[in-house]
Formats: C-alpha cells, sequence, structure tokens
C-alpha cells in the first residue's frame, strides 16, 4: 500500500483517492510509478477508471491487466474511464460504451452572482438565517466526531432504506474517512450535514465523495453545503469540483443508437421510482457544471451483459445489494 499511496500522492486525478477504500487489488506498471486498481466480480476483474499515474505509462499497466485476466479466464473491465483514454482501451481490443456524464464545475468562474445561480444563492442565505454554519476538516481533524458524523449516516441510509456503496464511492468506515478532507454542517450547532472529499495533487481538481444529513437539516442545506465547499476549494486555489457520475445521462436516443444506448435512456427516463437519475441529474446542473462522458471498456457482443451484472454487484455489494438499493 505503501507505493500505491506514493502515486496518489502525485496525481491529478481526484478519483485516485479510491485506493484508500480496502476494497481493491493492485497492478503495478513494470517501473513501478503507475498502477491499476481492480476488484473481482462474478466472471469479471474490473478496473476502476483509468490507470492511476504518469500518462506514459498508463499503456504499459493496462496492458498487464489485461494479461492478468487473460491468465485467469476473466473478463477485462475499466468502469468509468475518461474520453481522453480511449484510443488505449481500444488499443486493448475493448468495446466502449458510455455509462453517463460526469458534472465538473470551473470553480475559477464559480460564484452566486447573476439570474442563473438565483436558486442556489436563496437557499444559501436562507440555510444561513436558519442557523447554519461550515467548517472543512482537514485529513484526520474529525476523528473526534466520528460517532456524530455516524448518527448522521445512519439516520440518511434508514430514511432511504439503501445498503452502502463500494468500489466506486466511499463508505462510512473512519479508517477510511481520515484520509480525507471533510465538511461539516451544523445548524445551531449540531452537526446536520457531512461530505468527504477527494483532493488530488496540484491543487487540480477536488470531487465528492459521501455526502449526508439528517432529515431535518432544514431548508436548502445541502445547496448551501456544496456552496461552501466549492467557495472554499475555489478560494484555496483548486481548477476544478467534481460532483461526480449521473449514471445514464446523456446516451445517444434514436434509432441506430445502440441496444445498450436505447435501454439506458429508456432506464434513465423510466426508472425514477428505483433511482432518481434524472433528480441527480438536476440537483447538479444548479451549480452549471460542465459536463464530461464517461465510459466502460469490455469485450463486447454476448459479454457485455455478463459484464453489467458484475459491475452492479460489485458496487451494490452483490446481487442483494442491487434489490436492496
Amino acid at each position: 500500500m505503501v507505493q500505491a499511496e506514493r502515486i496518489v500522492a502525485t496525481s491529478t486525478s481526484s478519483t485516485a483517492q479510491l485506493a484508500f477504500t480496502g476494497d481493491k487489488s493492485f497492478i503495478f506498471s513494470e517501473c513501478g510509478d503507475a498502477f491499476v486498481m481492480y476488484a473481482a466480480s462474478g466472471r469479471s476483474l474490473v478496473a476502476m477508471g483509468d490507470p492511476v499515474g504518469p500518462r506514459h505509462a498508463w499503456a504499459n499497466v493496462a496492458w498487464m491487466f489485461r494479461e492478468l485476466c487473460d491468465a485467469h479466464g476473466a473478463i477485462p473491465v475499466f468502469y468509468q474511464v475518461s474520453a481522453e483514454a480511449l484510443p488505449l482501451y481500444l488499443d486493448l481490443g475493448l468495446r466502449i460504451v458510455k455509462l453517463g456524464e460526469e458534472a465538473v464545475v470551473p470553480l475559477a468562474q464559480f460564484s452566486l452572482d447573476g439570474k442563473p445561480r438565483a436558486e442556489l444563492r436563496y437557499a444559501h442565505r436562507r440555510a444561513i438565517k436558519d442557523g447554519a454554519s461550515f467548517e472543512m476538516l482537514a485529513p484526520g481533524e474529525a476523528r473526534l466526531l466520528m460517532p456524530e458524523l455516524r448518527k448522521v449516516s445512519d439516520v440518511w441510509m434508514e430514511q432511504r432504506q439503501a445498503r452502502e456503496k463500494r468500489f466506486s464511492l466511499g463508505r462510512f468506515e473512519p479508517a477510511y474517512l481520515n484520509h480525507c478532507p471533510i465538511a461539516v454542517v451544523r445548524q445551531n450547532g449540531r452537526i446536520v450535514a457531512f461530505a468527504n472529499l477527494w483532493p488530488s495533487a496540484g491543487h487540480e481538481e477536488m470531487a465528492l465523495d459521501l455526502m449526508r444529513h439528517l432529515p431535518d437539516a432544514g431548508y436548502g442545506i445541502m445547496d448551501y453545503m456544496m456552496v461552501e465547499i466549492m467557495l472554499h476549494a475555489r478560494d484555496a486555489g483548486w481548477k476544478y469540483f467534481s460532483l461526480g457520475m449521473t449514471p445514464l445521462a446523456g446516451l445517444p436516443d434514436n434509432p441506430l443508437a445502440s441496444a445498450w444506448s436505447r435501454v439506458g435512456t429508456f432506464i434513465y427516463e423510466h426508472g425514477e421510482g428505483i433511482y432518481n437519475f434524472q433528480g441527480l441529474r438536476r440537483f447538479k446542473q444548479k451549480f452549471l457544471p460542465d459536463w464530461r462522458p464517461r465510459y466502460l471498456a469490455s469485450p463486447g457482443g454476448t459479454a457485455l451483459p455478463q459484464v453489467g451484472l458484475d459491475v452492479v454487484a460489485l458496487i451494490s455489494g452483490g446481487i442483494k445489494g442491487v434489490i436492496g438499493r
């Protein structure tokens, strides 16, 4: 893990922080300067995102991962990869399908000024009027607050009848959270919301991971927290803030689109009772982000349905997690 920590410390990708969740294995490049983090699920070995490390090492370690899959008779999968790296996955002989779009806010231009930010401005002012206050804690500084944060998290999970996700997100685990900066919102002194964040090297990008709040936190409390986080990151010199991916958003929907895209678009438009895809996009759109496509790279054809099941089961913690959200 020491080698992975050294590489993460120099990575300009915020998702490199997923190396600390404790649910992944690693394969390192021949020079030891890059890695692919992955986990097994069903018949697949699933890599999380693009390789971590300098771009010149990506091809070497990606091919090493492909060879590892072949040696074990596993399906090679790269999950949530970037558009810039697609030629690499095509060289690996994999098929590309679009998963959704990541919301990324350029922080230099972020403020509450102007008509497009009126809704955020009102929510922010209302939360302050109702007694909200914000604090950003450096990694490890929330250690003594973990019991209070756990109460918020437990209520949030119970209200949604949800299970902790894994692999592509963190989970409420104190050892993991102590690696991260944590934003805390109090209302009249009581902790009512928190979020942990992924910072990259070089102040390139900060990203949102867990975001949880109490049901009685008050009007606009999540808008307030996100605004405060982004203003803090902007003033500290960060370039971008990622709100994460909205699954199935932005897929092509026309008669010539692939079956994957047409099914994904149908779920996005009609699956609100299962997962609030459109509500999630509306929440992120309030911050006027740039929308960046994210992809899945894997063998196509008959392997794709198996890959889909394996990835969903991996993120949801098994088939029971898929059914129980």
